[in-house]
């Protein structure tokens, strides 16, 4: 478990990041064959497989320094506005049945471990990506716990620096780690696969006092 305090995307200090905006373009990964984009949460527009140019830069370059035949998987990029609050606002639900103890101050902070709130969201400027490492043939490394553990389900092991996995997981997280704090990417600490640049969350732990990217719509063709 990362030591606390550790901010999270509930924190008031997130939504008082300014934003800025770079118009700085998305791209569709499904145009990059050196960015393997896996198809688990793809929606029927390709939305999920769209970065802005420069996130995508910077995972080819992160990519690069990946040792003994490693790529990135990714699995989500982009997310839409009105996803992200059906899947904010079922989490809600769903940690709120599970423990009816909590008052809905506590189920909305522990929900934000997990999804964030739409009015933050990283994913919606295309500026954060969810990804995991896999070998040359495209099977996944063990990461201790599987991409998008809850956690709750995972006794906190999707935490980013939890010591409760083994290992050659461990060993796994660093490589990952190493290669993408390397070119500036930002990771949200209860979540090992999530990291992002030029949004809310990558201002604040940067000092960069306001964003690169904005919340944005997808132009698709018609």
């Amino acid at each position: 478990m990362p030591p606390e305090p550790y901010v999270l995307l509930s924190d008031s200090r997130i939504d008082a990041i300014a934003l800025g905006e770079s118009e700085e373009p998305l791209a569709d990964l499904r145009d990059i064959p050196e960015l393997r984009l896996d198809r688990r949460y793809a929606d029927e527009d390709g939305a999920f497989g769209h970065l802005r140019e420069g996130v995508v830069a910077r995972l080819l370059d992160a990519q690069a320094t990946l040792p003994g035949g490693l790529r990135f998987l990714i699995t989500e990029g982009y997310r839409p506005l009105d996803r992200q609050q059906e899947i904010f606002d079922g989490y809600l639900d769903e940690l709120a049945a599970r423990h009816p103890e909590w008052d809905t101050g506590r189920v909305y902070v522990e929900a934000t471990k997990f999804v964030s709130p739409v009015h933050v969201a990283p994913h919606s400027t295309g500026g954060a990506v969810d990804l995991t490492l896999c070998d040359a043939d495209g099977a996944e490394v063990d990461m201790g716990t599987p991409l998008d553990a809850t956690p709750v389900d995972s006794a906190d092991a999707c935490f980013t620096a939890a010591e409760n996995i083994p290992d050659h997981a461990l060993r796994n997280r660093r490589i990952l780690i190493d290669a993408l704090t390397s070119v500036g990417l930002v990771n949200y600490p209860t979540e090992w696969w999530h990291w992002s640049f030029g949004e809310r969350y990558w201002a604040f732990m940067t000092g960069a006092g306001r964003t690169r990217y904005a919340p944005v719509r997808l132009a698709l063709p018609a």
